[in-house]
């Protein structure tokens, strides 16, 4: 890796930590707040890479916002600082489902729905921020709008993650169509240090355990290797985010009698209450576990095994990324991409962040007054979304 980092792991770690506290509002909201922090506030790149970073984590399968953090995390202090990034964001939310998963805490009984309900409406806030930034800077004129509306209105009638693939493989076509860069457009390259021969050598680590942990598991009868078989393939499968991976971690746990489908859907509730990645659903589910593999250790490896796709995909395809993003056709079919992700956050502006948090005029003039703090007032991102949610409990 270089030695030339902006910043220490620990410095990664306590970045992260403070946006794994704040980040309410799923893996939309995730990207409007990293997004500020990272492109706004502390410069780390450009929002043209920021964007180029967003479309690589949405063509992976797994949870897009932890791939971000990852990256950035990569890019700022080598493979520790992804570490750091990874758990400094995931932490806070893994340690409260745990808890609750053990019965210490009640946390989604404990929370006034007046809260919860405040910090959906902060979400709009963020998403609408990110979607104004981002279209300022990468829908700058007709054929880019145009882009952008249409992939915005192709989600919204097709609601699904393969759609969302699809959208953004038919703006590479349309932007190699449409968009004709003269020569090699300014390139902020993510200082990743990882080379082409790395990059394979994870790639064929992320296949021999996605075919090989099945094999290990039948060979062997262990609940700790079936349980991190069951958890990888999730990880590894799962295309559009967290709530994608419901019905097939409930097809992984329910049936076996690993979990309750009582226990298995009270835990999923108190996903939604709480910071941080939905991804961490895993670490209650590990700790509620019936067998001997169960509580703390239980939740560890699920949170391991449902995460590590995520590390070896992204250490696989940054390489190869950095490349293409250099070549002049890549640039015309990034131009395209770039304006549907745009419209991709706008489709998820309306729909779930929209249409679940404004119910009623005081919803909305509480987001109105969220998005003037934000945008024209500069008040810190964690400072609104606590703010909103002490709004919320009070209305």
């Amino acid at each position: 890796m270089p030695d030339n980092h902006a910043c220490s792991p620990w410095q990664v770690f306590l970045i992260f930590l403070r946006l794994g506290l704040t980040s309410f509002g799923g893996p939309v909201a995730h990207l409007g707040y990293f997004r500020e922090e990272f492109v706004s506030r502390r410069g780390w790149l450009n929002e043209r890479s920021y964007a180029d970073l967003v479309t690589l984590c949405q063509f992976l399968p797994g949870p897009a916002s932890s791939q971000v953090g990852i990256a950035l995390g990569l890019s700022q202090a080598g493979y520790r600082g992804a570490l750091a990034a990874w758990l400094g964001f995931t932490l806070p939310s893994a340690l409260a489902l745990t808890l609750f998963a053990l019965g210490i805490a009640r946390f989604a009984d404990a929370l006034p729905g007046g809260v919860l309900h405040g910090l959906k409406v902060a979400a709009v806030a963020v998403v609408a921020q990110a979607v104004w930034g981002m279209a300022r800077n990468l829908c700058a004129d007709a054929p880019r709008v145009t882009v952008m509306a249409v992939a915005t209105c192709l989600v919204l009638l097709v609601p699904s993650a393969w759609a969302q693939v699809g959208v953004i493989a038919l703006a590479a076509v349309a932007g190699l169509l449409m968009f004709k860069p003269s020569g090699a457009l300014a390139h902020e390259p993510l200082p990743i240090g990882i080379s082409n021969g790395a990059g394979v050598c994870w790639l064929v680590l992320f296949f021999a355990l996605l075919l090989g942990l099945p094999l290990l598991a039948e060979l062997w009868s262990s609940q700790a290797l079936n349980l991190f078989d069951a958890f990888y393939r999730t990880g590894s499968l799962v295309f559009g985010g967290g709530h994608v991976m419901l019905p097939l971690l409930q097809a992984q746990v329910v049936p076996s009698g690993w979990v309750s489908n009582e226990t298995f859907l009270a835990g999923y509730g108190a996903t939604q209450a709480v910071p941080g990645p939905l991804f961490t659903f895993a670490a209650f589910l590990g700790a509620s576990m019936s067998g001997p593999l169960s509580g703390w250790a239980g939740s560890l490896l699920c949170l391991v095994a449902i995460f590590l796709p995520s590390f070896l995909l992204v250490f696989a395809a940054l390489p190869f990324w950095e490349q293409l993003r250099g070549n002049v056709r890549m640039q015309a079919a990034m131009q395209g991409i770039n304006a549907a992700v745009v419209g991709l956050l706008l489709a998820a502006l309306y729909r779930p962040v929209w249409t679940s948090a404004i119910l009623q005029p005081t919803d909305f003039g509480l987001a109105l007054v969220a998005l003037v703090a934000l945008m024209f007032w500069r008040m810190p991102t964690w400072l609104v979304v606590i703010g909103c949610g002490a709004a919320g409990g009070l209305l």
